[in-house]
């Protein structure tokens, strides 16, 4: 068998919280190794703010044998724009969109000719029209904005990105592509931290592509070269000391049928010495309450790994994972982690990896093994190379130039996710 399952199914609730303890502290387990997540905290505001970014289609892969080249033809293209002045500034002001006339259209017509996003046309150089339109999409996507094709705050503050920064992005990517892309061959998983995209990739084709979130500006997901080694199903989640006092023992105070409600039982002890206690006997207003006990969520539907966790050694206790809370995906900005990466549709991720190591773990099988709600750690028979990087510029397959927000300001703190449109 290709895979190596682990013995045993863990139903019992002690058997499952020694067995995942003991297979968690061999890989590195610790506080600061997930966000919290409360499945409750979903509000209709944070839905109201998604936006909808268009996935990249391509079957190409966003790093490859092509990108040095085609990185340092672009270099040469925007050292060309710097030398001619680089490009005007487009006025703030109300949003543009098909159909109006504005006098600030000119501007924006003369800022996407700077960088071929738009071809000299004919007509009122003043009307919003439909080759305008198209152009401003094209311009969104390659800077992994909503292709509304509507000019707002966030695209015009894009468009006013000085030609300089740009530069300066594109030489520093420059220098992280050509150590990275030699790498990346065969069977493998990338993520940009930056573009908060993830993609699988295989003989270099895509065959898994989606959105992930990201660590915050103040709990950064590290870049990381390592292999997937096992799969967890149905995890258990051992709640860090930090956010259960933080965030957790407010809302216990608050209400006592919290904890029940998220699932979370209260645990004292390890190995043969694990019980679980009755929240109600607890004085929670104990300042050392901390040192006597801790939280366990068991599996299901509300925990905070969600049904899926893809592991991998490195130093950081950073891992991939499934979330109950699938709204901030639809977010242009995906940075809301405390440091491991959260993936939309992590279970085609997953059978990606489980099926290319074993025909019989087909997506049927993965869907199964999430629907039994049972704990399970399946070791893979080849690991799979996984590679965490930071790039917020290169050169698609089709010459085009991609730029990211630079999430955590290590490229001179282009960052329009702030705004809104």
């Amino acid at each position: 068998m290709a895979l190596l399952a682990a013995a045993t199914v863990w139903t019992g609730m002690f058997a499952g919280s020694h067995a995942h303890a003991q297979s968690q502290a061999a890989t590195g387990y610790g506080e600061g190794q997930t966000h919290w997540v409360d499945p409750w905290q979903a509000t209709a505001e944070v839905q109201a703010r998604e936006v909808e970014v268009a996935p990249r289609g391509s079957a190409q892969p966003a790093i490859g044998g092509h990108t040095a080249g085609l990185i340092a033809q672009s270099i040469q293209k925007y050292r060309e724009i710097a030398s001619w002045g680089g490009w005007g500034h487009v006025p703030a002001g109300e949003r543009l969109e098909l159909g109006v006339r504005d006098a600030r259209v000119e501007k924006v017509r003369e800022r996407l000719m700077a960088t071929g996003d738009l071809s000299v046309s004919p007509g009122d150089p003043f009307l919003y029209d439909a080759g305008l339109e198209a152009a401003v999409k094209g311009f969104q996507r390659r800077n992994g904005l909503d292709p509304d094709g509507i000019v707002g705050r966030r695209t015009i503050a894009a468009m006013n990105v000085p030609v300089q920064t740009r530069l300066r992005q594109l030489e520093l990517n420059q220098r992280r592509i050509e150590a990275l892309a030699p790498k990346l061959d065969g069977r493998y998983i990338f993520v940009n931290i930056a573009g908060q995209e993830v993609e699988a990739v295989n003989n270099g084709r895509v065959e898994f592509h989606e959105r992930v979130i990201v660590g915050t500006q103040a709990r950064q997901t590290p870049e990381i070269t390592s292999k997937v080694t096992s799969i967890t199903f149905n995890p258990y989640w051992y709640v860090p000391k930090s956010i259960a006092m933080a965030d957790m023992l407010p809302k216990i105070r608050a209400n006592p049928d919290y904890l029940k409600r998220q699932g979370i039982r209260v645990m004292q002890g390890w190995a043969d010495n694990i019980r679980e206690l009755d929240p109600a006997t607890i004085d929670w207003s104990n300042p050392r309450i901390n040192e006597a006990y801790y939280l366990r969520q068991d599996p299901g539907p509300w925990n905070s790994l969600g049904s899926l966790k893809i592991n991998f050694p490195n130093n950081d206790a950073i891992f991939l994972h499934d979330t109950p809370t699938q709204t901030l995906f639809g977010r242009q900005e995906r940075n809301f982690s405390s440091g491991c990466v959260r993936v939309q549709n992590v279970a085609g991720l997953v059978s990606w990896i489980m099926e290319g190591d074993s025909p019989e773990w087909d997506a049927a099988r993965v869907q199964s093994s999430v629907a039994s709600g049972h704990f399970r750690n399946v070791y893979l028979a080849s690991a799979v190379p996984i590679y965490l990087a930071y790039l917020t510029a290169w050169v698609d397959t089709d010459g085009v130039v991609q730029f990211r927000d630079d999430v955590y300001a290590r490229d001179g703190g282009v960052n329009t996710s702030a705004l809104s449109n």
